[in-house]
This record gives C-alpha cells, sequence and structure tokens, in this order.
C-alpha cells in the first residue's frame, strides 16, 4: 500500500481536473477500493467530498461493491450515449434466413449473396430436405471443392478456408455421402480452422474413428471439438482419448477432457486429474479455472479446492484522467491478409476507468497484436484476443467489473467475462443492439471510426496491431 500511495501523490493534475494532487489521489483510492471490493477504503471520504465528480465516482463505486449485478446504475446520472450507427442492409436479408430453413429456393439465392456472411448462414440453416435439392448441394459440393490449399489470405469481402468449412458442416447434415467422400481431406487439412470444421461434420455423421484421430491434433481447439464430440457419442468408451489429452498444455482441450472424465470408472482417473491440477495451478494464471475446476472434478474434489494465484490490485497510470474524462482512442488495423482496413475504439473511462486504463496498458504492450477474433456471430458479436484464440484462456490476471449505465447498443465494446469480476482480457463487440447484456459485461469502449471494417470480420482474421492514437490526450 505505500508504493500506492507513493504513486497517487506523484500523479499529474488529470486533464479538466481543477483541484489538488489531493483530489486526484483520493480518486485513485476510491477506484483501487472498488477493484478491491472494499467500501471502507477511500469511499467515505469521497462521499463527502465538495466535488460533485469525486461524490459521483465514490457513489458509483460503491453501488458496485454492495451489488454485482449494479442495479443502482438506474440511480446515476445519464452518461454521453455512444455513437449511433445504422445497421448493413444485408444484416436483414442474414436474419429472413432463420424463418427461410425449408424454403430451399430461398436458401439456394442466398448461396450467391453478395455478402459471404449471408450466404455462409444460408448454407448453416438449411433444412435436410434441401438435400434434395441438386443444385442447392452442388453449389455446396463445389464450395469444398475449391478449398485452397493456402488459407492465410482473405481478399476484402472474400473468404479463404470459410466457404469450405461451412459447407462440410452443411453437407454432413443435409448430404452425408457427399460429406464423407471429401471430409477425409478437410480433416488432414494445413489449417487448424478447417480441421476444426471437419471434426464438427465428424460429430454430425458419428464418425468415431476420425473424431479419435483428431481428438489427438495439434491445435486445442480441433481437439476440444473432438473429445466433446467423442463424449456425447460414446462417452466413457473413450476414456483413453481423455486420459491422454489431460497432459496437454491447450486449456481449452485440457478442459474438454477433464470433463469428459468426470465420473469415469477408469482407474488412474483422479491421481491423472490430480497430477494435471497440480500443473494448471503451477500457472498461475487466473483465467485458467474453468480449466482448474473441470480437472478437480473429474478428481471428485470440489471446485472449493481450488487454488488461484493472488490477487492482483495496482492503480493503471491513466486510471484518473480516464475517469475524469480524458479522450483515448485505439485504432485497431487488421492485416492485409484478413481483408485489411482499421477501426477506432474511443475508450469510455468515463463509465469503465480501471478496465479501460488496463485495456489501454496492454495496447501499449503489443499483448493484442497478432491475434485474432475466433467468435464472429454476424448478428450478434465479434471476440477476439484470446492468447489461445478460443473461450477458456486469456489474461493471467482477471480484470473485474465495471458494470455502467451505457447499455450495449451496436458498435460498443465490452469485457468477456465467464462469471462475475473474470474479465480476461478478450473484446467483443456488439454489431447489433443487445440490451439484455448490460447487467452481465462492462462496456469500456465504442467503436467511433470503421464500423464498416467491424461489419466485415470473418473468423479468424488477424490483428495486425493495435496503438493508442498518438494525438488522443489534445482531443
Amino acid at each position: 500500500m505505500k508504493k500506492l500511495w507513493i504513486l497517487l501523490l506523484l500523479l499529474p493534475p488529470a486533464p479538466g481536473f481543477a483541484q489538488s494532487r489531493a483530489d486526484s489521489a483520493l480518486i485513485g483510492r476510491i477506484l483501487v477500493a472498488e477493484d478491491r471490493r472494499d467500501s471502507t477504503m477511500a469511499i467515505p471520504s469521497g462521499l463527502r467530498h465538495t466535488d460533485p465528480r469525486v461524490r459521483l465516482i465514490a457513489r458509483r463505486a460503491l453501488g458496485r461493491i454492495r451489488d454485482p449485478l449494479f442495479a443502482a446504475r438506474d440511480s446515476l446520472p445519464s452518461v454521453a450515449a455512444p455513437a449511433a450507427w445504422p445497421e448493413p442492409a444485408w444484416r436483414l436479408r442474414y436474419r429472413a434466413l432463420a424463418a427461410q430453413r425449408a424454403d430451399c429456393g430461398a436458401l439456394r439465392a442466398a448461396l450467391d449473396d453478395s455478402v459471404w456472411h449471408v450466404r455462409l448462414r444460408a448454407a448453416t440453416v438449411a433444412d435436410t430436405a434441401c438435400g434434395a435439392d441438386p443444385a442447392f448441394v452442388r453449389v455446396l459440393t463445389a464450395w469444398v471443392d475449391s478449398l485452397p490449399g493456402d488459407t492465410r489470405r482473405r481478399p476484402a469481402g472474400g473468404v479463404s478456408w470459410h466457404a469450405s468449412a461451412h459447407a462440410m458442416f452443411a453437407l454432413a447434415r443435409i448430404a452425408p455421402e457427399q460429406a464423407r467422400a471429401r471430409l477425409g481431406g478437410l480433416a488432414t487439412h494445413s489449417d487448424w480452422h478447417v480441421r476444426l470444421y471437419a471434426a464438427r461434420a465428424a460429430a454430425i455423421q458419428a464418425d468415431t474413428a476420425r473424431l479419435r484421430t483428431l481428438a489427438r491434433d495439434p491445435d486445442g481447439n480441433v481437439q476440444e471439438a473432438a473429445i466433446d464430440a467423442l463424449s456425447k457419442l460414446v462417452g466413457h468408451a473413450a476414456d483413453d482419448v481423455y486420459l491422454a489429452a489431460l497432459n496437454g498444455d491447450q486449456a481449452q482441450a485440457v478442459r474438454a477432457a477433464a470433463i469428459a472424465l468426470k465420473g469415469s470408472p477408469a482407474p488412474g482417473v483422479r491421481e491423472a486429474a490430480n497430477a494435471a491440477f497440480d500443473r494448471w495451478v503451477r500457472r498461475a494464471n487466473e483465467s485458467e479455472r474453468d480449466v482448474r475446476v473441470a480437472l478437480l472434478e473429474a478428481a471428485g474434489r470440489p471446485a472449493s479446492d481450488d487454488r488461484p494465484p493472488a490477487r492482483w490490485f495496482d492503480l493503471p497510470p491513466d486510471a484518473v484522467a480516464l475517469a475524469l474524462g480524458q479522450d483515448v482512442r485505439v485504432r485497431v488495423t487488421m492485416s492485409p491478409d484478413a481483408g485489411g482496413g482499421s477501426f477506432v475504439v474511443r475508450l469510455r473511462g468515463d463509465v469503465a476507468p480501471m478496465m479501460a486504463a488496463r485495456v489501454m496498458e496492454l495496447v501499449r504492450a503489443g499483448y493484442y497484436d497478432g491475434g485474432n477474433w475466433h467468435r464472429v456471430e454476424p448478428d450478434f458479436v465479434i471476440q477476439g484476443g484470446a492468447p489461445g484464440t478460443n473461450e477458456y484462456v486469456g489474461h493471467h490476471h482477471y480484470l473485474r467489473d465495471e458494470l455502467g449505465t451505457v447499455a450495449h447498443p451496436r458498435g460498443t465494446v465490452a469485457m468477456s467475462t465467464r462469471g462475475h469480476d473474470t474479465g480476461d482480457a478478450q473484446w467483443f463487440i456488439n454489431l447489433k443492439d443487445n440490451p439484455r447484456l448490460v447487467r452481465e459485461y462492462t462496456v469500456f469502449g465504442e467503436v467511433i471510426e470503421g464500423i464498416e471494417v467491424v461489419d466485415g470480420i470473418m473468423e479468424g482474421d488477424v490483428v495486425a496491431s493495435m496503438r493508442v492514437e498518438p494525438d488522443a490526450r489534445r482531443r
């Protein structure tokens, strides 16, 4: 705590905050108190302060400490509304497909849409009846057969592996013979995304032999899909596969294997799960809690036996300035091999100063450079920033929730979590208004430029760089 006090006293006054260094230091202590969930630390002083801005920050902190869902937001003054973005016209066509699952003619027309998001959706939602439509099946088989050997480049507005992978998944349901004849080529492709969709297709076809092979794939995401499928299809008859996977170092695959082993009668399962749990404890990564808990359950132990690393509390250098309205913008530049383009995110320190400041630190450290968008749901969100390109691992220290009064409209940027106060540094961007998320996820930014680039992102697209705009402080 002594180091924290020294840092707070050395902080320069925040832009637009014409008060003393002591006032800035008090705001810093309030932010740390909120992060610690300690209502006795600095917050009483903030509530008595003469400046209404300090009182508001203290009042908001107290509300978040007392209530994980932060219902008190409704009593706080409104904040600046995020930028309003109209939706692209193609999204209406995308949404209409859900009601056209059995209208093979309409879906066949959608396979030739000008936007690939719509085309892929048409393949995904098709009813099994479309397997009797020769023209529909012909398009999908052509997509599979056109799979390029080198999928590293996606032209702007186009696809690389996506059409073949989605078509294989669709054919496995509606034209199984056509899928079976082509599945081997996809299951051994050099691109792990292709092998992932091959595992999903093999699951539909109950191809347990191929799933056993894919469960030993070098990529953890492929392993996870294959193990999940095997567990559903054969249960503990594949315990040898799951036990082998426990020795891996990719969180999603080890977690899937541990879940599959739960309740197993096989000898040595508890010992193997306990040994794996000890290894994952030594990794000291808070955001890997899911795999540790799964291993405990496989060993027949309660989740309360988890041994997470010590909580991390500090005051990021820009947190106070962000809390008082400093304008900070981050430019996200997509790789030219992933469609290219860039977009700008303004950090919302006025509602989530600690999270915005920590994201700013990660951006400056290059944490997100070279990462990708592993989850793309064109009528919901895109999500990325995971070191392992999956939902189950992130930054080694959790980022605490700062739920606020911004209701997740289109274009807002929020933090992925797997429960309260488990921010893993993965971003998600709302592609449409998602008000139901307001009580679960922290909005820490908003897209203010380049929303068309965001709308065009495809699964697996790579971020070349994220940079804090150099003139942000002057805006």
